[in-house]
């Protein structure tokens, strides 16, 4: 099986062209297998390419854990670089289905290739039925007691459920999120994303993601707490992301969140699956 490595400001995935259906029904096992550190080649979660019915094409992520993602910021932008690279799809504004729907690209193309990309992430939700999670309101600025600590959540959907803590990241352990996710309140688990504001338009951010634990960057997590943010007047609608890994910029247009951000390629090799 041929592969390509690639990371998005740290965030990294195995990207595979499967518009042939050769791996259909062996995702989970793939995920798996692929992305351990020692016995694979290592990642965050797994890319797959399929031609898709509603769109130019469509991208599957598998998380290093076998389960399946229904969006990834970072996986997105690698996606798109791979797609345009690599001739499947020639735009520099492409349609791509994901898990929670079609979403529009915007590729930065200079002399060297896809240099930036910019994605249109949707509207974020903050409606419990829709993250979901088991609270009547809104769960914006909630307090919550997890192993005897008391957490000051807000939740919502980007994609896929996201809860945010803000407050100064030495505070926090990034391992802690692992409890949280598990919270009942949540029934599918939650992405858990502490936030620091640094002042209007800079933020700090460490994520623990739902089926992959701590990774150096989280495309929808970043976007999720400049939304929290912006719910609760912390910053403004334009706002650059510091993450472990790099840098993501986000910014609010209307009911939407854009994020821009790198993709790079790793290496390029054969998997004998």
């Amino acid at each position: 099986m041929k592969f390509t490595k690639m990371q998005g400001s740290g965030n990294d995935f195995v990207v595979i062209d499967d518009r042939g259906n050769e791996f259909l029904g062996r995702e989970s096992e793939l995920g798996i297998k692929l992305c351990n550190r020692h016995f694979g080649i290592g990642g965050d979660g797994v890319l797959i390419i399929r031609k898709s019915n509603i769109a130019q094409i469509k991208m599957v992520i598998i998380n290093s854990d076998g389960s399946n993602a229904s969006m990834c910021g970072n996986g997105i932008r690698c996606f798109a670089k791979y797609i345009w690279e690599n001739d499947i799809v020639r735009d520099s504004v492409v349609k791509i289905e994901t898990g929670d729907g079609v979403k529009e690209v915007f590729l930065d193309i200079g002399k060297s290739g896809v240099e930036r990309i910019t994605v249109n992430m949707g509207t974020p939700s903050f409606k419990p039925r829709e993250i979901p999670a088991r609270f009547a309101d809104e769960i914006v600025d909630k307090q919550i007691e997890i192993n005897g600590k008391n957490y000051k959540i807000t939740s919502l959907f980007m994609g896929v459920p996201h809860t945010v803590i803000f407050g100064e990241l030495e505070k926090y352990h990034v391992e802690e999120g692992k409890s949280i996710e598990k919270c009942p309140v949540f029934p599918q688990g939650t992405n858990v994303n502490f936030c620091e504001i640094l002042d209007k338009n800079n933020i700090e951010v460490k994520t623990w993601e739902r089926g992959a634990g701590p990774t150096l960057a989280c495309g929808t997590g970043s976007c999720a707490c400049v939304a929290a943010a912006n719910k609760l007047n912390l910053t403004g609608k334009k706002v650059k992301v510091k993450v472990p890994g790099g840098n993501i910029w986000v910014e609010i247009k209307g009911r939407s969140v854009f994020m821009t951000g790198p993709a790079e390629i790793c290496f390029k090799g054969e998997y004998d699956i």
